[in-house]
Parts: C-alpha cells; sequence; structure tokens
C-alpha cells in the first residue's frame, strides 16, 4: 500500500469540483447564486457551444475588493460566514466558499470586479481589477481593468484539462436547454431582478424586475408556459411559523413526468422527497394514477430550523421538525384544493374577462381536458362508461329532488316550456348560479346548463361520482373509525427499527385504527384494523404503515386504502351513462355540484365540467366579422 500524502491544492480543488462542476450548468448555477448574493439587481448571462467554450456572468452587484480578489479563488474562502452560529442560521445561498476554487481549477477563468463602496472610495480605488487563473496551483495574476460597479466572471475552455470528464457531456443542445432550466429556476426565486440570457450572440431570455402581483404573474408564465398559469390557483397559506405561497395547478392540468414542479425553501430550490409526499397526498383525491402536478411554491420558515448544509450542490435541505412541515404543506394543499368552487373559477373568468391573465381560461375551452385525454396513458374519453345498472344510493339532494335514472325524456311541449321559465329566472335582475340552469342533456351523457356568461357542459356521471364519493367520506369522518378484532392475530416479523417504529407509534397508529404490539425486538402483532380494509392485505398494508413513518414522519395509507373503497362504491352507486335525467334533477345535480369539495374532477381526475364564454362561441360562428 502506498504511503500517505497530502494532496496538492491543484488536485484537491479538482476533486471538489467533481462534486460542484457537474456540467457547464452547475457552473452557471454557482455563479448566478453569487451574484445574487452580492446584492445584484440585473445579471447578464452570455454562453457559447452550450457553455463549453464561455460562459460569461456579469452583475451590478457590490463587487468584490483588490485585496480580496486573489482570496475568493481560494477554497474555503466567503464572505458568507464566520463561525458556526452563522452556519446555523444560513440566509445565503452559498456560503461554502468553494465554487470559484472548483471551477478555477477546471477551466480558464477571468474575474473582473470593482467594489463601489466606502472602503474602496477611502483607500482610493476607483478602478476595477481583474483576476486570471487558468487551472493551475493557483498562480494568479492581477491587473486593473475597466469595469463598472459589480463583478464579471468568464469561464472558458471547461474541463480543458480533465479530458475524461469532458466525454461525459452530452450535445451543446442539451447542455444549453440545462443552463436555460437552472435560468428558469432561479428567475422563479428571485421576481426582483432582472435576468438576460444569450446563446451563440443570439439573445433567448430577457426577464424584467416582477414588482406587483400581475407582474409575478407574468413571469412565472413566461418561465412555465401560460397554459400552466391559467390552469393553477394562487395559494398562501400561514401557521406555526411557516409561510407557504405560489400557485398549484388545478387537478385537470397534470402532466407525465414531474418536470414542472418548483419548490423553494427559503428562496433556495430544493428537490426534497418529504415535500414531494405532501404534495403528492394532498392531490391524492383529484389526480388520475401516474399523472403529476404542477407547481411553484414558497415555503418560508426561520433559518435555524432548516439544515442547509447536507449536500455540496446544496440541491436538499434537513428540516428540525419534518413532521410538521410534512403535514403543513399537505393540509395548506389539501384545504386549497377542497375549497375550490365553480363560482371561484368563473368568477375568475368574468373579473379578466376571458382574457390574458384569467387563471381558469383552460375550464372555459376544454382545453384542461384536452390536455388530460391527449395523454397516451389515458384509457378513457369522455363519457365512455360501461352501460352497467346503478345502485342508486339515492342520495339527497338540494331542492328536494334526486337525481335517479329517468326512463323518461321530456316532451318537446315541456322542453319548450322550461326554457321559457328559464328565460324568467335568467333576466337581469335575477341571480343565476355560477353553473347557470339545465336547459337540456345530451346523448344522455352531459348535462347542458346557462348562465349569464355562457355554456356549461357537464358530465353528469363523474359530477354525481363526486358528489357521492365526498358524502360518503363525510359520513366516515363524522362517525367513530369502526375497528374490527382479528380472530387470530396476526404475527409480522419486522426490522429493528420497524419495531421501534410500531412501539414509539402505538398510540398515533391506533387513532387510524390498527392496534398492534410489540412482542419482541423483530416481531409485533396485529390485533384490530379498520371495518373497512377487513379483506385487505393486512400485513403489507401495516409494513407500508411503518415504512411511511419511518421516511416521512406519518402515513395516510390507511386513509388512502379506506377513500380507494369510498371511490369504488361511489362509481357504481353514481348516475350512469345514457340515463335520462329531468330538467329539475339535473338542477339539483348543478345545485349540489356548487356546494361540493372538489367538484372539478371526478375521483379519476377527469373534469367534470367546462366552461364556454358567449365571446368563444361567437368566435366559432364567425359572428362579428
Amino acid at each position: 500500500m502506498s504511503r500517505i500524502n497530502l494532496l496538492s491544492q491543484r488536485l484537491a480543488n479538482q476533486i471538489a469540483a467533481g462534486e460542484v462542476v457537474e456540467r457547464p450548468a452547475s457552473v452557471v448555477k454557482e455563479l448566478m447564486e453569487n451574484s445574487l448574493d452580492a446584492g445584484a439587481s440585473r445579471l447578464e448571462i452570455e454562453v457559447e457551444q452550450g457553455g463549453t467554450k464561455q460562459i460569461k456572468i456579469k452583475d451590478d452587484g457590490l463587487g468584490i475588493h483588490k485585496e480580496d480578489l486573489e482570496l475568493a479563488l481560494s477554497r474555503h474562502a466567503t464572505s458568507k460566514i464566520t463561525d458556526l452560529e452563522d452556519l446555523e442560521n444560513i440566509a445565503s445561498l452559498g456560503f461554502r466558499g468553494e465554487a470559484l476554487a472548483s471551477i478555477s481549477s477546471v477551466s480558464r477563468l477571468t474575474m473582473t470586479s470593482k467594489a463601489d463602496d466606502d472602503l474602496a472610495a477611502a483607500s482610493g480605488d476607483n478602478s476595477g481589477w481583474k483576476v486570471i487563473a487558468e487551472g493551475q496551483e493557483m498562480d494568479v495574476i492581477l491587473s486593473p481593468a475597466a469595469h463598472s460597479r459589480g463583478t464579471t466572471v468568464e469561464v472558458r475552455d471547461l474541463f480543458f484539462n480533465t479530458p475524461a470528464r469532458k466525454k461525459f457531456l452530452k450535445t451543446e443542445k442539451t447542455e444549453f436547454s440545462r443552463i436555460d432550466e437552472i435560468l428558469k429556476r432561479i428567475a422563479l426565486s428571485r421576481f426582483d431582478v432582472q435576468f438576460s440570457l444569450t446563446h451563440n450572440q443570439r439573445a433567448i431570455r430577457k426577464l424584467l424586475p416582477a414588482k406587483s402581483d400581475q407582474e409575478k404573474q407574468r413571469r412565472v408564465a413566461l418561465v412555465c408556459g401560460p397554459t400552466f398559469v391559467e390552469s393553477s390557483v394562487f395559494v398562501e397559506m400561514e401557521g406555526q411559523g411557516l409561510r407557504l405561497w405560489g400557485w398549484v395547478s388545478l387537478p385537470t392540468f397534470s402532466r407525465s413526468q414531474a418536470d414542472l414542479q418548483y419548490f423553494y425553501v427559503n428562496g433556495r430550490i430544493i428537490r426534497d422527497k418529504l415535500v414531494t409526499h405532501a404534495v403528492k397526498q394532498a392531490y391524492r383525491d383529484v389526480l388520475f394514477h401516474g399523472r403529476h402536478p404542477a407547481y411553484v411554491l414558497y415555503l418560508e420558515l426561520a433559518p435555524s430550523v432548516v439544515d442547509v448544509n447536507v449536500h455540496p450542490t446544496k440541491h436538499e435541505v434537513r428540516f428540525r421538525d419534518s413532521r410538521l412541515v410534512h403535514d403543513f404543506l399537505f393540509s395548506s394543499l389539501h384545504k386549497a384544493l377542497a375549497e375550490l368552487r365553480p363560482s371561484d373559477r368563473l368568477a375568475d373568468n368574468a373579473q379578466n374577462n376571458g382574457h390574458e391573465g384569467d387563471p381558469f381560461a383552460a375550464m372555459r375551452s376544454g382545453s384542461a381536458a384536452e390536455n388530460f385525454a391527449a395523454s397516451p396513458d389515458s384509457s378513457f374519453a369522455a363519457g365512455n362508461f360501461s352501460d352497467q345498472s346503478s345502485l342508486s344510493l339515492a342520495e339527497p339532494a338540494s331542492n328536494n329532488y334526486s337525481y335517479r335514472p329517468s326512463t323518461r325524456q321530456p316532451a318537446a311541449g315541456a322542453i319548450q316550456s322550461q326554457l321559457e321559465n328559464f328565460a324568467k329566472l335568467t333576466g337581469d335582475d335575477s341571480e343565476v348560479p355560477p353553473l347557470g340552469y339545465a336547459i337540456a342533456q345530451l346523448h344522455g351523457i352531459y348535462i347542458l346548463a346557462q348562465n349569464k356568461e355562457g355554456l356549461i357542459t357537464v358530465d353528469m356521471h363523474a359530477a354525481h361520482e363526486r358528489i357521492t364519493y365526498e358524502r360518503m367520506k363525510a359520513a366516515c369522518q363524522n362517525e367513530e373509525l369502526k375497528m374490527q378484532s382479528l380472530l387470530v392475530p396476526l404475527s409480522i416479523a419486522v426490522s429493528q427499527s420497524e419495531a421501534d417504529c410500531a412501539e414509539a407509534e402505538q398510540e398515533a397508529l391506533l387513532s387510524i385504527g390498527i392496534e398492534l404490539e410489540r412482542v419482541a425486538a423483530e416481531s409485533i402483532v396485529v390485533r384490530q384494523v379498520p371495518s373497512i380494509l377487513r379483506n385487505a392485505d393486512i400485513e403489507q398494508l401495516v409494513r407500508d404503515v411503518l415504512s411511511d413513518v419511518l421516511e416521512y414522519g406519518s402515513s395516510d395509507r390507511i386513509q388512502a386504502h379506506q377513500d380507494e373503497l369510498l371511490s369504488t362504491m361511489a362509481c357504481h352507486g353514481s348516475v350512469r351513462a345514457n340515463r335520462h335525467l329531468t330538467i329539475p334533477e339535473m338542477n339539483a345535480l348543478l345545485r349540489d355540484m356548487e356546494a361540493t369539495e372538489r367538484s372539478g374532477q371526478c375521483n379519476h381526475g377527469r373534469p367534470t365540467w367546462v366552461y364556454q364564454g358567449l365571446d368563444e362561441l361567437d368566435k366559432l360562428f364567425l359572428r362579428g366579422r
């Protein structure tokens, strides 16, 4: 075995570069974060050949003093922390002091800066200074240079002295797309900063500072696409020292991949399994299996209760109270989605007059439904139901109507009478409900309703399924959880950590209907389970629950299994396709939709209704041209 030797400074920096500088996008991220920490209000990013030939970032921040320029290229040199107390209350994006040293060890780096402050003025230093490093043993060249307030860092020939690393880079197009994604992530974290991006001397993006709510929403639209903004809602929740705000997509706007998910903790973008799990839980009841929600969310909390020093690239964090954060995220988003009503969506339509900035335009035109149906994994189109006999749970409905299937159709004279009554109801002085009044049923599948602004089309089975499901859930929640003792207690062999968890969380597990006891170091016995799940795979269910508690601090497995059963029952207990409803039955369904949580989509995540305004209908028939 070789003797132990001290690594050279250059080799140590190149090893560190392997952690920090994975590709050109990594360089852009580190340099942009340095600029923002320096108080920059404007960043200009110029890239050539996907960042492999050149990356140049200019800012108007505080700048770096002449005496500090050389030191800035040294490892573990930073102006952001000085002692352990600072490390436990980090408010800046960077703090390790490794980025510039790592980048300069695998590239030809030039950094020009001018510090425009009292210290620089006192020393008579009114010019800029430039430092050059080319992957050497930190031998740098310092010289004066013309520069305005701020700093410019130019990185050329990335990995020129580590050709093995260069082989792992992708095509120029792919590498630039990753740089563009980094810019998007950072631009969404700092609405107050102006960003511009050019590639091979061609302007790609220019994002002006966003101060008002409307300007912020416009930036989100530029980064995430206008369809996301049109199909999302703004949320803002606060409590227990936490604040959550941002945009979350409507359940009917979903993605086949988790590629439109931005989550920030105190301005730092992160990818955290605890956060992902909490968001997924919130959408569980309203999203089709295999689909992913889209969101741009910001969590704010005291820096002292979150540890950002757990990963070299700072993509991961650790919360001091992970269960609190998880439950806060879940409850906030779950509540926001549950409180969506047709009146809210249509009110936004009216406010925006159906033009740019309308967050529910997708629900008017049906584009959200098209977005869903166009996906390859969407196995059913609207109205594609099996013609089974309804179990007819005879759910109570408003206006003393129940919408059981009817085998008769109204006569032509009756329809005319109903339309005349509707005309009276919808006079200028009458208040029309958000979903209006039913005027007809189409092919035994859709309800056509008219409100003051346009046409509402309702999938009657999907709508009734959601109403029935929510009522069944409410009934279960209002009654005491029924438990059933196992005739023969189930013994399960588990790991010691799982057994420890089962013992420590015994009371919490009992509250969700599972009674168990630890009988050995690596063995537990299940004695009672929720009665509704008596036919489930109890052993696998308990293992999954313990796994969730160990990983996230809580579990929703029991609730999820129970909801799955209720969802199936609700599906079979709802009005079926090709069943004719009377006008009063249709109106009763519309009124219940307006009062029901999550009524915008069925239990499987499909939209239950779409809206078309008169202006859109006029366009279809070229009226006014």
